[in-house]
C-alpha cells in the first residue's frame, strides 16, 4: 500500500479474533517499521486504501486508528485526514533526555544483576551489528534490539513499559540517521564499551556511557537530520 510515496507495509487479516484489534495491531506494526523521518512530507493514512489493504470494512479501521490516536502515533486533522506523527526538533531534543535517562538506569541495573551469559549475549548481538555495517536497514534493526535487549536486562517493567512508548521515534530518529558511516562505526565502539562496563559491574560508567551515547544521538540530529521541523 502506497501512502504519499511511501510504503504502508500491511498485510491482509485473518477472519478470527477482533477485526479492531487486528487492524490495530497490523497498523502500528506497519508505522514502526516506516522510516517517519526519511523525509519531509507529511505521512497520510488513506482510510480507504488501508480498508482495502487489510481487506476489512472501515468500522475497524477507524476503531483501531483511534487506538493509534491515544497513544500519539497517529492525528486525525478536521477535512485533512489522518497523519503519522512525527516529532518537532525540540520534541525529539526532550524525548531523547528522557530515553537517556531511562536507558542508563536500565544499563546501571543490568550491571548489577545480568548474568555472564546475558552480558556475553550482547557481546554476540554487537557483533552481528558490526558485521551488518554496509547495510544500513540490517544495521538499523540490529543497533534497536541491541538497546532494546539492554533496556531488558536492566530487569524493570515499568522502564521497560515506558521506554516501549518512545521506541517509534528513537527507532526512526535512529533509522534516518544511521546511514552515515561514522555514526555506525561510533555506535558499534560506544555499544561495546557499554558491554564491557556492564561485565565489570560498573553500574556509574554503564550508566554514563549510555547516556551520552544517546545524547550523542540529539547532536546528530542538529547537525545531519533533514526530516525533521
Amino acid at each position: 500500500m502506497l501512502v504519499d510515496g511511501v510504503t504502508l507495509d500491511v498485510a491482509p487479516l485473518a477472519a478470527k479474533a477482533s477485526y479492531k484489534a487486528k487492524a490495530y495491531q497490523a497498523l502500528r506494526d506497519a508505522i514502526v517499521r516506516m522510516n517517519i523521518y526519511g523525509h519531509s512530507r507529511p505521512i497520510r493514512i488513506d482510510e480507504r486504501q488501508l480498508c482495502e489493504a487489510l481487506g476489512i470494512s472501515r468500522t475497524p479501521v477507524r476503531e483501531a486508528i483511534a487506538l493509534l490516536e491515544q497513544e500519539g502515533l497517529v492525528r486525525s486533522m478536521p477535512r485533512r485526514g489522518v497523519f503519522v506523527v512525527r516529532k518537532t526538533r525540540d520534541e525529539i531534543r526532550e524525548l531523547i533526555v528522557v530515553w537517556a535517562a531511562l536507558e542508563g538506569m536500565a544499563a546501571r541495573l543490568a550491571a548489577a544483576q545480568a548474568g555472564p551469559g546475558e552480558i556475553e549475549g550482547l557481546r554476540a548481538m554487537i557483533a552481528g551489528q558490526a558485521a551488518e555495517a554496509d547495510c544500513p536497514d540490517r544495521f538499523a534493526a540490529a543497533n534497536i534490539d541491541f538497546h532494546q535487549a539492554l533496556i531488558r536486562l536492566g530487569g524493570c517493567a515499568l522502564i521497560t513499559e515506558m521506554t516501549e512508548s518512545l521506541f517509534l521515534h528513537i527507532r526512526a530518529i535512529r533509522w534516518s540517521l544511521i546511514g552515515r558511516p561514522e555514526r555506525a562505526e561510533r555506535s558499534v565502539a560506544d555499544h561495546a564499551a557499554i558491554v564491557e562496563a556492564l561485565a565489570r559491574r560498573d553500574g556509574d560508567l554503564a550508566e554514563t556511557l549510555v547516556r551520552n551515547h544517546a545524547l550523542d544521538l540529539s547532536r546528530s540530529v542538529e547537525r545531519h537530520g533533514t526530516g525533521f521541523e
